[in-house]
């Protein structure tokens, strides 16, 4: 302690905010004037500022940066200004002994920190992709979504096991319904192009009611599958078209939480009413039953058309039936989930490719279109000028001519469009003088391909008028016949526009699959196989006997003992066939009627090689004793 401390008077002591409060001091009695107290803390003189407390802080209403040690910056206490220093013989307040601190950090330098990362790593905070696709979640199930679900679910494993025909349609109509109350119930609106899709998948479905040949109903039924997603989720670009197609297996796994959720909130907040209508249909079957059964035994009529309607159903079979019960109620629930939140695909681009200068875009396209017209040149004059130029120019018959160049002119097709999707990716964008460069030669290559794909159809004219029609050519063909309706597709988007090219190519592609199975394709052989017989006395015989019922009512226009050899295996299948109304299709009733109780007997005797040899076969004729590109 100094004896030369000045006195000074007293003053009040600033009120003590709680920022600046620190730990409350111990009582002491005020000294006397000029007396220090018992912490060997000076008095204040007037209009002095107290200095800090421990913790650092300075009272409030001071703006003063102050040091690491907690004092003020200089000039409030006497000194000058900037030095941190007491006056000279004032006494310096000493802390209390509390202990170690820890170093005292100025609040800038605690907000600067960075955070410390953890050695375990840090979890991701944000949303997954598809979260953002999706940003909505749908709300509680509707009552009529769930019943429609359970109807769908029901539905498949009753109709379904025996095979595919109208069942796969009927099945369908509830989980459209499901779709649709979900739909409702999130206040979604009924687009045009919404409904266009839905009523084109199930149009598709019915390509299985009606023809009996496989490949053309597996077709549709995918083709209806993807038109029924992009139904749920509006897509419109070419990759959400794309995904949007096969988004619907994104819902399942999140479409049964909200089933299983909805079906708990129902139970819980109504068991009484659950417990009656699960009362009332046990009593409902029960009476089916036992009256169906007596009314069965009395008249065979009705015994004849109620085990028609009713589902066979065993026990050996429930496994599968169990799990088509469960895959038609996963399905119609996930297709509600979607309708309820559908994920916007669309919001995935495609980044822009660079723009390219004039010159260097047009110049190999140009040089292209140069190329074909040659070829097309030279083409025309071969195909236009018949049999004997074909003969003069290539030495070739019309059949090997065909067969030669078929493949490689679909193969140019198809790499067209690839040229024309990678050129309108860097075509220069400039202004309308780039536009009308880039329409100019795009639209005139369009034009010389379309060129090329009646060139590829004239040929496979003259290739099954040669060979006969099999499902490989007919598929190709209706494959080349769909690429020029894209090249026509790919000029009008040129000329007013191409943001409805995507949805058209799609449209298309279904419209083209629904009118392929509609037109029956095994009929369609079958009926070109007989008129090439008609006209030139051949055909194989070996390969007719493998079609679907659909061929029947040709072939059976075919003289003994053709016919009896070309329906012989149809006619097996027919008889140990025995499905029920709803998975039998048109085609193979038809079939049943036109062949009856037929027996061909002993005409199949004798059919190993007939329809071949001297009068040439579909797979042949007398230069040539097979067809290497068509395996069937």
């Amino acid at each position: 302690m100094s004896d030369h401390t000045p006195e000074s008077p007293r003053s009040e002591p600033a009120p003590r905010t709680p920022e600046a409060a620190g730990p409350e001091p111990v009582p002491a009695e005020a000294p006397a004037s000029g007396e220090a107290g018992p912490a060997d803390i000076p008095a204040e003189p007037a209009g002095a500022t107290r200095p800090e407390n421990v913790a650092g802080a300075p009272p409030a209403g001071t703006s003063r940066p102050e040091n690491v040690a907690g004092a003020p910056a200089g000039g409030a206490a006497g000194g000058p200004a900037g030095d941190p220093r007491p006056p000279a013989g004032a006494a310096v307040p000493q802390p209390r002994d509390t202990g170690p601190q820890p170093p005292k950090v100025p609040a800038y330098a605690q907000q600067a920190r960075p955070p410390q990362p953890s050695p375990w790593g840090q979890p991701k905070q944000t949303p997954s992709e598809l979260s953002r696709l999706r940003p909505v979640k749908p709300g509680a199930i509707p009552g009529a979504t769930l019943l429609a679900v359970l109807a769908t679910g029901l539905l498949s494993a009753l109709l379904l096991g025996e095979g595919i025909g109208l069942n796969l349609l009927v099945v369908a109509v509830p989980a459209a319904l499901a779709a649709y109350f979900a739909a409702r119930a999130a206040a979604r609106r009924l687009r045009p192009w919404t409904a266009v899709w839905a009523v084109g998948g199930l149009a598709l479905l019915v390509v299985p009611a009606l023809r009996d040949a496989g490949w053309p109903s597996f077709l549709a039924i995918v083709s209806a599958f993807a038109l029924g997603s992009l139904a749920l989720h509006g897509s419109r670009s070419w990759l959400g078209m794309f995904l949007g197609s096969l988004g619907l297996l994104t819902s399942v796994a999140e479409s049964l939480g909200w089933g299983a959720r909805g079906v708990r909130d129902r139970m819980a907040g109504s068991r009484g009413r659950w417990g009656v209508v699960f009362r009332s249909t046990v009593v409902a079957v029960v009476l089916l039953i036992v009256f169906g059964a007596l009314f069965a035994s009395a008249d065979a009529a009705f015994a004849d058309v109620l085990g028609s309607l009713m589902p066979d159903v065993s026990v050996g079979d429930s496994p599968w039936r169990f799990f088509l019960g469960v895959l038609g109620l996963v399905g119609a629930l996930a297709a509600a989930y979607t309708a309820a939140a559908p994920v916007r695909w669309d919001g995935l681009t495609v980044r822009p490719g660079k723009a390219r200068g004039r010159l260097e875009w047009a110049l190999p396209l140009v040089v292209l279109n140069l190329l074909f017209a040659a070829f097309l040149a030279i083409q025309l004059t071969v195909l236009l000028g018949g049999y004997d130029k074909v003969m003069a120019e290539t030495d070739l018959s019309y059949a090997q001519y065909a067969r030669e160049g078929f493949w490689q002119l679909l193969w140019a097709t198809l790499l067209t469009l690839l040229v024309i999707a990678l050129a309108l990716r860097w075509a220069p964008r400039g202004g309308a003088r780039d536009r009308t460069l880039v329409r100019g030669v795009l639209g005139t290559l369009c034009l010389l391909t379309l060129v090329v794909v009646a060139s590829a159809l004239r040929r496979m004219d003259l290739y099954v008028d040669a060979y006969g029609l099999t499902r490989l050519r007919i598929s190709v063909a209706a494959v080349e016949l769909w690429l020029g309706v894209v090249l026509v597709l790919i000029m009008a988007a040129g000329a007013f526009g191409a943001k409805m090219l995507p949805r058209a190519v799609a449209a298309s592609a279904a419209v083209g699959v629904l009118a392929f199975g509609l037109i029956s394709p095994d009929g369609l052989i079958a009926e070109q196989n007989v008129a090439r017989y008609d006209r030139h006395h051949s055909i194989d015989v070996e390969y007719l006997r493998g079609l679907s019922a659909d061929a029947v009512p040709a072939l059976d226009a075919l003289p003994e003992p053709l016919r009896s050899c070309a329906l012989e295996e149809i006619q097996r299948s027919l008889r140990s066939s025995d499905e029920p109304w709803y998975a039998t299709s048109w085609g193979e009733a038809r079939a049943r009627d036109i062949l009856g109780d037929w027996d061909p007997g002993y005409r199949t005797r004798d059919c190993s090689g007939l329809g071949s040899g001297d009068n040439g076969s579909e797979r042949g004729d007398a230069d040539d004793q097979y067809d290497p590109y068509d395996p069937y």
